[in-house]
């Protein structure tokens, strides 16, 4: 299969350079130039199908044409080692844990299928790759743990200071190895900026052997789509649920946009976020207007230029209309979240980290003005996650705080810190990465 930039679809690539590369060359993202449609085969048999069947079945789908069927199996079995299940709160209020992975985020799931493609990619190659990544707050944590001592690579990881929860920090900064996080004086937003600037750089890109772990990276979303299939199956026959996506950067529900193209009957998606509501914004106005990004209690989701908004227009043709008809958008202040977090346990019993708490909030909308619906909210984090927001609601201890992030505690941060400034970037890229 072929690959165009969303900016240009005549700049046509095969599948290494697009994930390999990441990024075009002309600022866009890489798009499959056919967008796949599962068959009747697949849909008349879905519902009795593995979390891996579901898994291979998408997979082969976008790359089958690239990769042999047996090493197709292997990465995709190898990525869901764990599950995904669906927790009923009340009768149509649904949410899906995707925190079961090794860095209790729903980012497992697309980083453990990024680094087994690469690594299929690069087979036989002498030399290293450098996997670039900016992020928020889970996504550091999960392409370090799926990269960590993997053969052949080396990864840097780009987070703003003093934006991410210290367990975050933690599972970025501690690991050691070929994994080195850089502390950016600045937002998500300047961290992305960096990236991005790096691989427009082609001499910079090419002599590093750049890669991006980013969800500007088609194979960190296609593995996010298995999940929206297999927690539609789930629900009895016949419901069309409505997935109510917290949203950042936005890979997460143009992967949800990717399931529905596949042929996944779905009735609708919420866009989720917090103040930064710039997608919100241009659901309602039809002007989309990118500003810097403000701090939140749910941080991974602090993103004021989405990089997968472009992508995900595309899959509307561009139209305005096309999207706000599949797509609602809501927003939600830090007060409401922590009323949503206390709400959830009282009523529930059930804990919410800030990020699921304002998903389930939208939910919460949805189904007023919607009743009898059926909504999966994503729930994208374990709440033991964010301690200092749990503990300020729940009480302190209140989350039982997993053993692979208690290790953590007493490991020590080593993070260099840079400013927002692409000089000071490149020039430690050049004294560190040969």
């Amino acid at each position: 299969m072929k690959y165009h930039s969303t900016n240009n679809p005549a700049h046509q690539v095969d599948l290494k350079e697009a994930i390999l590369r990441s990024l075009p060359p002309d600022n866009g993202l890489y798009m499959p130039n056919t967008l796949p449609v599962l068959g009747v085969d697949f849909w008349g048999k879905w519902r009795d199908l593995s979390f891996s069947e579901i898994g291979f079945a998408v997979a082969d789908a976008f790359f089958g044409e690239d990769v042999p069927e047996e090493k197709l199996r292997e990465i995709v079995d190898g990525t869901l080692a764990f599950d995904a299940p669906i927790i009923t709160l009340a009768p149509g209020d649904h949410i899906l844990e995707l925190f079961h992975g090794p860095t209790l985020a729903f980012k497992d799931f697309g980083a453990r299928f990024m680094a087994r493609l690469m690594a299929y990619l690069t087979r036989g190659e002498n030399r290293e790759l450098t996997v670039l990544v900016a992020t928020s707050g889970d996504t550091g944590g999960a392409v370090a743990s799926a990269f960590h001592k993997v053969p052949g690579t080396r990864v840097i990881i780009l987070y703003p200071k003093g934006k991410v929860s210290g367990l975050q920090e933690k599972q970025l900064t501690a690991l050691g190895g070929n994994i080195t996080a850089l502390e950016i004086e600045g937002t998500f937003d300047d961290c992305q900026a960096l990236v991005k600037k790096a691989f427009l750089e082609r001499e910079v890109a090419e002599r590093m052997n750049l890669t991006s772990a980013n969800s500007i990276n088609l194979s960190r979303l296609v593995p996010q789509s298995f999940y929206y299939i297999h927690s539609a199956r789930q629900l009895a026959d016949g419901i069309e649920p409505v997935f109510v996506v917290p949203s950042g950067n936005f890979g997460n529900l143009t992967a949800g946009l990717l399931a529905k193209q596949l042929g996944l009957p779905i009735r609708h998606f919420i866009a989720a976020t917090n103040r930064n509501d710039v997608v919100p914004a241009y659901l309602e106005t039809g002007t989309y207007t990118p500003r810097p990004s403000v701090a939140t209690i749910s941080n991974a989701m602090d993103v004021g230029a989405p990089s997968n908004f472009v992508r995900m227009s595309a899959l509307f043709g561009n139209s305005w209309d096309k999207f706000r008809g599949c797509v609602s958008g809501m927003s939600f202040t830090d007060e409401e979240t922590r009323v949503a977090i206390r709400e959830a346990k009282a009523l529930h019993g059930y804990e919410v980290c800030p990020h699921t708490a304002v998903g389930w909030l939208a939910a919460k909308r949805w189904h007023a003005a919607h009743p009898g619906s059926s909504t999966i909210t994503l729930a994208t984090a374990h709440p033991a996650k964010f301690p200092d927001v749990m503990d300020a609601e729940l009480g302190v201890g209140a989350v039982e705080i997993p053993e692979r992030l208690a290790i953590l505690a007493d490991k020590e941060k080593v993070a260099t810190n840079l400013p927002k400034d692409w000089e000071p970037f490149r020039d430690w890229l050049a004294a560190h990465i040969t």
